[in-house]
């Protein structure tokens, strides 16, 4: 495996690569939420579910990167 790959993988699991993909996955919701507006205007039932799925799986993806995170400060905290 290369140096800068093991980086990459590294800061994935970082307190910094955790927050950047909570950014991510919460901008990710702006487009949820005009699609849920926008199936709301047009009375599309399939697109309205679609979108409370895609809901659904933003606030799991949020809840385990916040665990994500809470276990990093935890592990930070027990090596100093």
């Amino acid at each position: 495996m290369s140096k800068a790959l093991s980086k990459a993988k590294g800061f994935k699991k970082s307190k910094s690569g955790t927050y950047l993909s909570i950014g991510t996955t919460a901008f990710g919701a702006i487009s949820v939420i005009k699609q849920a507006k926008k199936a709301r205007l047009e009375h599309d039932t399939l697109k309205l579910v679609d979108a409370a799925v895609s809901a659904a799986a933003i606030v799991t993806g949020l809840a385990i990167l916040y665990r994500e995170l809470k276990r990093l400060g935890d592990d930070d905290v027990l090596l100093g």
